[in-house]
């Protein structure tokens, strides 16, 4: 599981690394510009409300707590905000994010792609990926109800930050690995079974996704960083471990 984590980790660089590179770069221009203007959306919206949550999610009877817990409610509010304008960002850059999974997968196994025909793809591309995003949220919404219970329950919700995190690292992994395989025609439920497969790498790779997403400026790259170091994620482990 440890190795697991920290090969997880070195997607995330891998992903970095091959957004940069000549004949990747075009496609992450489009990916690029909606993180920029949601994740400004976001740094403004988590900055202007952080002493309202703070009052809301803090119970009256840990005040006394509160010099200890307050840097871990920052932490929780920053990464719910920054996570739901992520979810956004991704379902409005989909079809853009599966032509960037389609070239790097072409740049790490060496097989051909179709010629790129320019953007009047995008209408079918569109369709399947919407399909996808619709199965993530159902998905994603069973487990958020859960936890939005959690961290409304005094005591209870001392917890919450820990459960988001996981929660996040792994929805993360499911959102970046699900382009490249999505190109390859599978669906929700074959991804989830292939990254609980192989749960130290995603969690390892979401997690640090989590990270970047929450810090900002950095997390204006966390999505084309996350597509890339995904079909690396494809590539290299979960398209051999099927």
């Amino acid at each position: 599981m440890i190795t697991g984590l920290f090969k997880g980790f070195g997607y995330v660089f891998s992903g970095l690394a091959l957004i940069t590179q000549q004949g990747i770069r075009p496609f992450v221009v489009v990916p690029l510009l909606i993180n920029i203007m949601l994740f400004s959306g976001g740094i403004w919206l988590a900055t202007s409300q952080l002493d309202y949550w703070m009052t809301r999610l803090l119970p009256s009877w840990l005040t006394w707590l509160e010099w200890l817990l307050w840097p871990i409610f920052v932490v929780l509010i920053f990464f719910v905000v920054f996570y739901v304008f992520s979810i956004i960002a991704n379902i409005l850059a989909a079809p853009f994010n599966s032509v960037l999974a389609e070239r790097v997968e072409a740049r790490l196994n060496g097989h051909p792609v179709p010629e790129f025909e320019g953007y009047k793809s995008l209408p079918a591309l569109i369709v399947r990926t919407f399909r996808s995003e619709l199965g993530k949220l159902w998905y994603m919404g069973k487990w958020f109800m859960l936890l939005l219970i959690i961290t409304v329950i005094p005591g209870v919700n001392i917890v919450a930050p820990i459960a988001w995190t996981l929660f996040g690292a792994w929805m993360l992994a499911i959102e970046y690995a699900d382009y490249p395989m999505g190109n390859h025609n599978l669906f929700f439920k074959e991804e989830v079974t292939a990254l609980l497969k192989n749960r130290g790498e995603a969690l390892g790779f979401g997690w640090l996704l989590s990270l970047m997403t929450a810090i900002p400026v950095v997390n204006f790259f966390a999505m084309p960083v996350g597509v890339a170091g995904g079909t690396a994620l494809w590539v290299k482990t979960l398209s051999q471990n099927r």
